[in-house]
């Protein structure tokens, strides 16, 4: 699965896009991987409790999944998967 990151976490993936073989197929299990692979992406978009940081946003097809079923969130290979960090500025 492709998932296209955004701002610092561009930095952090060192790229837009990040190709993510996930052991599951939820959300979660991206994210998971992802940490996995930067381990520095934790502390980006999770609390303690393993929940997205306030203003951390994730889309999949160009729906935020906090309308969905939040991290359980059912994803495919063909997806669109967007990761957003928080971002300040105007």
């Amino acid at each position: 699965m492709l998932v296209k990151v955004f701002a610092n976490l561009r930095q952090i993936c060192g790229g837009v896009t990040v190709k993510v073989q996930p052991d599951g197929d939820r959300v979660i299990d991206v994210l998971d991987k992802m940490i996995v692979m930067f381990p520095e992406l934790k502390n980006e978009i999770f609390t303690a409790e393993k929940e997205l940081l306030p203003f951390v946003h994730v889309y999949v097809n160009g729906r935020n999944i906090i309308h969905l079923d939040n991290l359980q969130t059912k994803v495919e290979e063909t997806d669109q998967f967007a990761l957003f960090p928080p971002v300040a500025g105007g």
